[in-house]
């Protein structure tokens, strides 16, 4: 696959494959420039569910222009090998770092990373968009700190007037268990602060170790968002400040009313709290 081309784009490496998709790091011949390509696997470009799924991301992602969100600049609607083409990005996952437990990076750069996944959020959010799906697969780490937010596949802009009058519960719930909010298991209409929580799931694995809830089994895990409280993440990682502690289980709130109201709340909070008790050196290690 190396060295081939697609769509005019040169293949020069595989960076992750997906259930139904890839992602590569492509070379445009005509600048030199390096992009990164997302294309459906053969077998999933004929689904017409997973094609509809790769177009939404590009136009959400078009539509979004950040420092903190990654860019989306161009879309081929190919019927054998659609694809998208986004910045490149050198980086890995947030998921990367924690499953490599680089617990000396993570404490090095946490008040960097959840600043700007805030701050990309904060914007998206005000763009009318609610991600749905935070998580740290889907923020990117580069060696500096500096974070992206990736993955628009199922963000969706809240309904409103008639469409939110006429809204039903109970239909098909979108995003990942260890991260939903209630209200996301539930099936309502969500705003910013499904995202609010998601991301509290997400910040309180980096510091603990683990998600907040863990279940025998899914019907279990999704129980558990909706009724149990948290174990207090300093309890976890006796490393993490008092403030930061407070700030996580604020967002991780069950009702949306008692969660900050949005990223910009979470923001000004940011302003004076420290991730972690002491800065640089070693991290201590999360107890689970």
């Amino acid at each position: 696959m190396q060295g081939d081309s697609i769509g005019g784009y040169r293949i020069q490496n595989q960076l992750q494959t997906g259930q139904t998709s890839q992602v590569f790091e492509v070379v445009e011949p005509s600048s030199m420039r390096h992009f990164a390509m997302k294309i459906l696997l053969p077998e999933a470009a004929k689904v017409s569910e997973h094609r509809a799924t790769l177009f939404h991301e590009a136009e959400v992602g078009k539509k979004l222009a950040h420092p903190n969100v990654i860019r989306i600049i161009s879309v081929n609607k190919n019927p054998d090998a659609p694809f998208f083409v986004m910045e490149f990005f050198p980086s890995g996952s947030l998921r990367a770092r924690l499953q490599a437990k680089n617990s000396a990076f993570i404490k090095e750069h946490a008040d960097k990373i959840v600043k700007q996944a805030a701050t990309g959020l904060a914007y998206m959010n005000a763009s009318g968009w609610i991600h749905r799906d935070i998580k740290p697969d889907n923020i990117l780490v580069n060696s500096l700190g500096e974070t992206k937010l990736i993955d628009f596949a199922i963000a969706y802009r809240p309904p409103t007037g008639l469409a939110k009058m006429f809204h039903r519960k109970g239909g098909k719930v979108q995003g990942t268990r260890s991260y939903m909010s209630p209200e996301q298991i539930r099936g309502e209409i969500l705003d910013c602060r499904a995202d609010v929580y998601s991301f509290g799931c997400t910040v309180y694995e980096m510091v603990c170790g683990r998600p907040p809830f863990r279940g025998k089994d899914e019907q279990d895990l999704l129980s558990k968002q909706i009724t149990e409280k948290p174990v207090p993440p300093k309890q976890l990682n006796p490393e993490v400040t008092d403030d930061f502690n407070a700030l996580v289980l604020h967002m991780l709130a069950k009702k949306r009313d008692d969660r900050p109201r949005d990223f910009h709340e979470i923001l000004m909070k940011l302003r004076t709290i420290r991730v972690f008790k002491a800065s640089g050196g070693k991290s201590a290690t999360p107890t689970a």
